[in-house]
């Protein structure tokens, strides 16, 4: 594979477009999930989903990471502060901040999502994305990212798998801090400069 990874730029859209399809990826989520609180999210639908997330990348800086092969996306990431996917950082979560300061911090990083292409699954994308997010997030100021992955499943192709396997983020150097959730453990990696 000949796979080079690049921030979500306008330039990129039409790449991110193909990637996601005609159903949006995940049920026609466009990775919007964490950017919309819940009334929002039941209100919405494919395409102002696909609208907002748009809108998101075009008014920049990059909200993730593409995985590029000649010209195709093969695989996505989003990475970028805490702040910018607000529902990520709700109490309730298993991915809710330690230090609630940390939800406004610009320089505490997540890791929230990942969508790869079906062929592409089970390749070793996901832990060149990590590999990649922690460059980008460290060339953009981040202290430190983190990442509410899962820890079990029962394959490649698994739909809980878009938060990321937990053995990806620990074979990146991130480490455990607390599973409110069983199974899903807030993990976090320190960036040194």
């Amino acid at each position: 594979m000949n796979i080079e990874i690049h921030p979500l730029t306008p330039d990129f859209w039409p790449q991110f477009e193909d990637l996601f399809g005609k159903q949006g990826a995940c049920y026609g989520c466009w990775c919007t999930h964490f950017r919309l609180p819940p009334a929002m999210r039941r209100a919405s639908n494919r395409q102002s989903n696909k609208d907002h997330i748009k809108a998101r990348i075009e008014a920049g800086p990059p909200p993730g990471l593409l995985a590029v092969e000649d010209g195709t996306a093969h695989g996505w990431m989003q990475i970028g502060p805490r702040a910018d996917i607000p529902e990520w950082n709700n109490k309730g979560r298993g991915s809710a901040p330690v230090q609630p300061s940390d939800a406004d911090d610009l320089g505490v990083w997540a890791i929230s999502c990942f969508f790869i292409r079906m062929k592409m699954r089970g390749q070793g994308l996901t832990h060149r994305l990590v590999s990649g997010g922690i460059d980008f997030a460290r060339s953009r100021g981040a202290r430190q990212i983190e990442a509410c992955p899962i820890d079990l499943s029962r394959d490649s192709r698994s739909l809980g798998l878009f938060v990321g396997s937990s053995r990806v983020f620990e074979k990146a150097g991130f480490e455990r801090l607390v599973e409110r959730k069983a199974g899903r453990p807030l993990m976090r990696l320190v960036l040194t400069s």
